[in-house]
């Protein structure tokens, strides 16, 4: 079958592999569509992945299709179904997962290669999170469960109250998901999420086609941040001089995360989303750390409760997700996607094997 593999910065190759046999509790599905990701695009120029992955190796970690084979064990799934896997599962029974605190999970199993004709499914994504899709969901935006279960982690995590005013830095296709995640309450997802999500959004991005795809998701303000001098300082006009309520970075650059903190009103919530590059620090003042009582968190991945709700919500189609595809593309063009990524051409492309 064709595979793209990953060697190294920017090093990534389309080859003939061979087809995936599926060992003891394991399946392969044929991809019907496989999308792209901003941790794809940071993977690709950074050439590795602190906790995903390792060159060479199979690339891109979203995907959606039909099982083709199953392995000597496999309940409850046949030949044809349309499945959506997540990337990663939790063992079950480490220090972490014992807490339910599954995305530390020890021995988190991750597996990557969806940007192929076929991909096996190991036995423990099997077991915790390997789901079908409804008949009427479409196979492109099936595949974005994975990232999205990430945002509704997120969300969950970052105290979000109801009539809270949230500032998102990203226009990402992880942003606009945050956009859209807080900004509405549609739909009983919403019972995964503590609590209510209804807010006040106000995105930062650099990229105006992408800013208005945020309003349409609900953002009430959108700003290019080419355009503001001082964004903390805008924050603060557009709080009565306090600052934002909950932050959420989702850039991975650090100073970015330092000008989230700045946002902050004091007792507010900073949620560090995106993933910076291995190895870097930021600064933080003690001060506005201690006496203004900001809460400061790391949020990483996804778990199996948000795995499904984040399905469950693309199927009520109550949000429309569909504004953050931007088309489809053959396997044969995923060099020319990511390039036209690297250049925010589009937000998220869905790869379909030919």
């Amino acid at each position: 079958m064709l595979a793209a593999l990953l060697y190294g910065k920017e090093d990534l190759r389309l080859e003939q592999v061979a087809d995936p046999t599926p060992a003891a509790g394991e399946v392969v599905i044929r991809v019907k569509a496989a999308t792209t990701c901003g941790t794809d695009l940071k993977v690709w120029r950074r050439g590795s992945h602190a906790k995903m992955l390792k060159p060479p190796t199979p690339f891109g970690h979203e995907a959606a299709g039909e099982i083709v084979a199953l392995g000597a064990g496999v309940e409850g799934w046949h030949l044809g179904d349309r499945v959506v896997a997540n990337n990663s599962a939790p063992c079950m029974t480490c220090f972490f997962c014992q807490k339910h605190e599954y995305s530390l999970c020890q021995n988190l199993l991750f597996n990557n290669g969806t940007f192929a004709e076929y991909l096996k499914i190991p036995a423990a994504i099997v077991r915790h999170n390997l789901l079908p899709i409804p008949d009427d969901l479409p196979y492109d935006l099936a595949s974005m469960t994975e990232p999205l279960a990430c945002v509704l982690h997120g969300a969950a995590r970052s105290n979000v109250k109801p009539g809270d005013r949230v500032v998102i830095l990203g226009d990402g296709a992880i942003g606009l998901m945050f956009v859209a995640a807080l900004a509405s309450g549609q739909g009983d997802w919403t019972s995964a999420l503590h609590p209510h999500p209804f807010a006040e959004v106000f995105l930062f991005g650099g990229n105006d086609s992408r800013l208005q795809v945020g309003e349409k998701l609900g953002a009430a303000k959108t700003f290019n941040y080419k355009q503001v001098e001082d964004a903390p300082a805008l924050v603060k006009d557009l709080t009565e001089g306090w600052g934002a309520d909950v932050v959420i970075e989702a850039t991975g650059v650090p100073a970015v995360w330092e000008m989230a903190i700045a946002c902050a009103r004091p007792g507010a919530t900073v949620n560090l989303f995106g993933g910076c590059p291995r190895n870097t620090t930021i600064t933080v003042n003690t001060d506005q750390l201690h006496y203004s009582e900001l809460t400061l968190k790391g949020v990483f991945h996804n778990t199996p409760e948000y795995v499904r709700a984040a399905l469950n919500l693309l199927a009520s189609r109550a949000v429309p997700f569909e504004l953050l595809l931007s088309g489809a593309q053959p396997l044969s063009n995923l060099a020319q996607v990511f390039e036209d990524m690297r250049q925010r051409k589009v937000i998220k492309v869905a790869i379909v094997p030919e």
